[in-house]
């Protein structure tokens, strides 16, 4: 199994529900980065949280700031 590449970085994750839809966003405190989905609201958190993290370690490793 692979090490998660944010294991040392400090992420906020935020869960908003609006209507059924519940909108996840998870932000590296280091360089403010902001990776956000949506998913339905009846959708165990740790799942959206899962895929919250997932992004943004897409969008990091895309920019170049953590190894791809």
């Amino acid at each position: 199994m692979t090490d998660n590449p944010l294991k040392n970085r400090e992420v906020i994750i935020e869960f908003q529900q609006i209507g059924t839809i519940v909108r996840v966003s998870a932000m590296d405190v280091k360089t403010l980065t902001e990776a956000i989905i949506q998913g339905p609201a009846n959708t165990p958190k740790p799942i959206l949280e899962r895929n919250a993290l997932k992004k943004l370690e897409y969008t990091l490793k895309k920019k170049g700031i953590i190894p791809a």
